[in-house]
């Protein structure tokens, strides 16, 4: 794991070393063990290195072969081994044990299409010297970050936005269309725009090649998830075992490092799982304890530290328990605001924060981690609504009364996110009536919630839409950016491609069964994980005490957000605070402090946005406000 950098200049001037050096600073968090520059004529490549696999010198980047290639590379392949088998087969001679070494090889057999061998996480940049291309990729799911610029003076890219806000010069400037996304609808990292004005993400799945004979840029997508039909064949205890055969595979690759591991354990399923049959192989092949760290919260409520303590204790677990306070969080909001790069949603990001800053004391270089076991698993509760959507009508009211005996929602609750995660019209109405006081023209269009509610006619389709767009990705640029601040590297066992799609591609029926989400995974880790745990209702993750420690800086944040100029441009009336629930005034507070410590300028609002509505429902964007009459949905329930 580690950070690049690099700036093309178009006008055919070498690039200066400050320049270079300059941006690849920025990121000196992301790799504290090295760094290394590459120039040519009017390009420059730069490399931070965080060391995990090969320590000595041969790893350091950016690293050349044949003096044809050189790469500036961030993440891991996690099948190196397997694929430098192969290729040793075919004559290849490697000098270091890295899979740096292994992508330039692979490069030089296959070409672009190496990338589809590949299993792991990447963002990274191979110069081709005879082809006078840099020929850039990001990993099948995003994992790892490439940002990009492209001006008429420059193409700048790096591992963060801050170097090319940096290298491409110039005022920070809002996109206001993410910021309305974000505020109104909740939603972020969904399209490959950021929240800066003309920086961009290569998306997930993704090549880009750039010329540099003519400095253009051409962009190609490589892989799209989808079900292998061998898996939608499946019964039900092959899948099971297929599930878990792909997890213990994915987590022995996940496993292999130079430097210690461990992880994140909150006391749910997911990193119980990843926990208990880490532990399981790491003892196998080590006399040490396997580690974990768990954040508490210190509300009852809301404390998983007994769960946590049970699986540490059932798998022979050091356990590293932290309760950040409302002051630690005070003190880390500048820090996590400035490493985020963007505004995040909820204050529950600080509690990964903080576990990522105690593995840096304990010296657990990696951290494993169960982000994505919701997506892949049907583990929210709000697909119910896609799922009981999928059945025939007399199955899905059977199905709805068996659920409520499983989930922590009522009956009434059960219904009324089937309706509200369904029906686009009934969340648009909600939205507008809770945003009054935003200027009209933020609140024309509703294009995310309304592509999402044709997905939740289909499982599959809003499955595959959370995991590429709507949920997955805002979740993973969190875990990277909280993870890289400390220099550790976090290794997402679930988001395994081949785990993935395996899991994708089973029977629904597998994934949902008598009212439990996550059935197959509560399944497959019978006997590794205690019952209790296994078989809880109630799943929260490192949940922070978010009133708690909002209440503690509520006067602070209240000036924040009123200094803010972006917010101020939003608004038609004076906010009442008094009258805004928690999770919008964090988000309110969240823009305006990503104003303030990036220095944003506000700007206009994009034609698009300002747009009016398609013609087939202009008549609801210009009526009064309404309740719908098929269902009232309880206030705060789901936005």
């Amino acid at each position: 794991m580690c950070g690049i950098s690099g700036i093309v200049n178009k006008n055919a001037s070498a690039v200066s070393p400050g320049a270079i050096k300059g941006i690849n600073d920025l990121i000196a968090h992301r790799g504290p063990d090295d760094e290394g520059f590459f120039f040519g004529e009017h390009f420059a490549l730069g490399h931070r290195r965080l060391s995990i696999l090969d320590l000595s010198p041969d790893g350091h980047q950016p690293m050349h072969y044949q003096d044809r290639y050189v790469i500036t590379f961030n993440g891991e392949i996690y099948n190196y081994l397997e694929i430098r088998e192969e290729l040793l087969q075919d004559g290849y001679r490697f000098v270091s044990k890295t899979d740096t070494e292994v992508i330039l090889c692979a490069y030089d057999k296959w070409g672009p299409a190496c990338v589809e061998r590949f299993n792991g996480m990447w963002g990274f940049c191979l110069y081709d010297r005879e082809r006078q291309v840099l020929f850039c990729s990001r990993d099948r799911f995003g994992v790892k970050p490439f940002y990009y610029a492209d001006t008429p003076q420059k193409f700048i890219f790096g591992s963060e936005i801050k170097q090319v806000l940096a290298g491409r010069g110039g005022p920070a400037v809002a996109n206001m269309r993410a910021v309305r996304d974000f505020l109104i609808e909740g939603y972020s990292d969904h399209t490959q725009e950021t929240f800066f004005e003309g920086v961009v993400a290569l998306p997930a799945g993704h090549n880009l090649v750039y010329s540099l004979a003519d400095h253009s840029a051409e962009l190609s997508r490589y892989y799209a998830l989808a079900a292998p039909p061998e898996v939608e064949a499946l019964d039900e205890p092959s899948a099971i075992a297929r599930f878990r055969a792909e997890l213990k595979r994915s987590i022995g690759y996940r496993l292999r490092s130079d430097v210690k591991v461990g992880t994140c354990l909150s006391g749910g399923l997911d990193s119980s799982s990843i926990a208990s049959l880490s532990a399981a192989l790491y003892h196998e092949a080590s006399p040490d304890r396997f580690q974990a760290i768990h954040a508490n919260s210190g509300i009852d409520e809301i404390d998983e530290s007994a769960y946590a303590r049970e699986v540490a204790k059932a798998g022979g677990i050091d356990l590293f328990v932290i309760e950040p306070s409302a002051d630690e969080f005070i003190r880390a909001i500048d820090e996590v605001v400035y490493c985020q790069e963007e505004p995040f949603a909820a204050p529950s990001i600080f509690m990964q924060y903080f576990v990522f800053k105690k593995a840096k004391e304990i010296g657990c270089k990696v951290m494993l981690d169960g982000q994505g076991g919701d997506e892949t698993l049907l583990g929210y509760e709000r697909y119910y609504a896609a799922y009981l959507h999928s059945l025939p009508w007399r199955d899905a009211i059977g199905e709805l009364f068996v659920m409520r005996n499983h989930s922590k929602l009522s009956l009434s609750e059960l219904l009324g996110s089937f309706m509200y995660f369904s029906i686009s019209r009934l969340r648009i109405w909600r939205l507008r009536r809770k945003f009054a006081y935003i200027k009209p023209e933020y609140l024309l269009q509703f294009p995310n919630i309304r592509k999402l509610s044709k997905g939740y006619r289909d499982i599959r389709a809003m499955q595959k839409l959370e995991i590429e767009s709507f949920q997955l990705p805002h979740l993973l640029r969190y875990e990277d950016r909280n993870s890289m601040r400390h220099s550790i590297e976090a290794r997402l066992p679930f988001l395994d491609y081949k785990l993935v799609e395996a899991a994708f591609g089973m029977n629904n029926h597998f994934k949902i069964k008598d009212g439990w989400t996550k059935h197959v995974l509560r399944v497959a880790m019978d006997g590794l994980v205690p019952k209790n745990i296994l078989w809880r209702k109630v799943k929260l993750g490192f949940e922070a005490p978010a009133d708690a420690w909002i209440k503690a800086a509520s006067a602070s944040m209240r000036a924040t957000i009123g200094g803010s100029a972006i917010v101020a441009g939003m608004c038609k009336e004076a906010l009442n605070f008094d009258k805004i629930d928690n999770v919008t005034f964090w988000k309110l507070y969240s823009i305006a402090k990503w104003e303030a410590v990036y220095s944003v300028q506000a700007s206009r609002i994009p034609d698009e946005v300002r747009a009016a509505r398609p013609a087939q429902s202009g008549a609801f964007a210009h009526r009064a406000p309404t309740a719908p009459s098929a269902l009232q949905v309880r206030r705060g329930q789901f936005d």
